[in-house]
Formats: structure tokens, sequence, C-alpha cells
């Protein structure tokens, strides 16, 4: 028999806000695209960073390295910023 705090559903993780924090890349495309598999969603999250230039250049300026696997929170807040929330 499952506890309560098993019992949560899909629904009530949704009504917890986004946090920033820090973030795998995969983690943080799949957010932003769920219905992508990895790959895709990786590759559109890169291209929307890339193209979005005044977000590459903060992200540059705060010494963002495309090939890290993670984002910082520092870096997750940016993107948040101009690309809203996933």
């Amino acid at each position: 028999m499952k506890s309560e705090n098993e019992k949560k559903t899909d629904t009530e993780e949704d009504l917890h806000p986004f946090r920033v924090r820090a973030y795998s890349k995969v983690e943080l495309s799949m957010l932003y695209n769920p219905a992508f598999c990895l790959t895709n969603a990786l590759h559109t999250l890169a291209t929307w960073i890339r193209l979005n230039f005044p977000l590459w250049e903060e992200l540059t300026a705060i010494g963002y390295n495309k090939y890290r696997r993670c984002f910082t929170p520092r870096e997750v807040s940016l993107i948040v910023k101009y690309l809203g929330e996933p």
C-alpha cells in the first residue's frame, strides 16, 4: 500500500512553481520541450539560446561554457528571463 507521499499525482507536481536551480541541459531542455525526443529538445534549446543575442551575450559575460553538461542557477535565471518559464 502506498503512503500519502507516494500518492501524489502528476497534476500535484505541476502545481509547484518552477524553481531556479542547477539543471542538467537534458533536464531543462525537456522542461521546455516535453514532447520532443532528448536530442531534438537539446538542439532546440541550444538554437533558442544561440539566436537570442541578448541572452547569448549575458551568458557569455558570466562565463557560459556550451560544452558543460549543466546550467548553473545563474545561467538558468538568465534563460528564464529571456525565454520565460518552461
